[in-house]
């Protein structure tokens, strides 16, 4: 803004023509440089984990994020968090927005606003390499199970199952597979991607995946409720789609093309 005039020299019109000028200023400033507080989780590879060698938060939702940002026209500034805490955030206003490999469901959709579905995934068992009994899901009753607080897969097992198995919530994916690998559980169940990716890299072939895809489950970027973004984000979306930057996008981190409803 300009300098005020101290000595008042400036004549009535001019004053009011300083005055128009701020505060259009200040509104093109706005509209120009709206800066969004994103949250997401800082380990679900390969959707987000921290890169060792530069510290930036890098996988598939950071790639579709940008993208989305660029197309839609508002900046970002990412911030990590557990994930039971992202949608309470986004509640309280305490962020604008979260891309956390977050499953659009009904119940969240009553407090927060989804894009159209970025990604569709479902929920996977694991166990050790060694066990031969457990075939599906039906097999788990009276067994222990270890999963992710606040994520979909506890809601999915905890009706299930109800007293009738040993659901062990974890705050992270590392609690809650080591819990598998050392005995503490004798299974796992969580997000399909995210289980497939550790067996084929992290577990050094002591665990695999048994059973079927359950509960189709589509992933959604997160808005508070309310928020202008949405439909911009969704059209950001569409677009990707439509050219196959998504697809691109998709291949470079899954290492093939996307199923054709992706």
């Amino acid at each position: 803004m300009n300098k005020r005039n101290n000595r008042f020299t400036k004549t009535l019109p001019a004053l009011l023509a300083m005055l128009v000028m701020a505060f259009t200023g200040v509104a093109t400033a706005q509209d120009d440089g709206d800066t969004l507080k994103v949250l997401t989780v800082p380990e679900f590879v390969p959707f987000e984990v921290i890169d060792q060698e530069t510290g930036e938060m890098t996988g598939f939702d950071m790639d579709i994020l940008a993208e989305v940002a660029d197309r839609a026209g508002f900046d970002y500034e990412l911030n990590t968090m557990a994930f039971k805490g992202i949608i309470p955030a986004l509640q309280t206003g305490s962020a604008d927005a979260a891309i956390a490999a977050t499953t659009i469901t009904d119940t969240r959709a009553e407090v927060v606003d989804f894009t159209i579905p970025y990604y569709q995934s479902g929920l996977r068992i694991m166990v050790r390499s060694d066990n031969d009994t457990i075939e599906d899901m039906d097999d788990l009753e009276g067994l222990s199970i270890s999963t992710k607080i606040g994520s979909t897969s506890y809601d999915y097992l905890t009706d299930k199952f109800g007293d009738d198995a040993d659901i062990k919530p974890y705050d992270t994916t590392a609690q809650m597979y080591m819990a598998l690998l050392s005995g503490n559980v004798e299974a796992s169940v969580y997000d399909a991607p995210n289980v497939s990716y550790y067996v084929k890299t992290k577990s050094e072939g002591r665990a695999k995946t048994v059973g079927p895809l359950y509960e189709a489950q589509p992933y959604g970027i997160v808005f508070t409720q309310g928020s202008e973004w949405v439909e911009p984000a969704n059209e950001a979306l569409q677009s990707m789609k439509d050219d196959g930057t998504y697809a691109e996008i998709y291949k470079k981190w899954f290492g093939k093309l996307p199923p054709e409803d992706d």
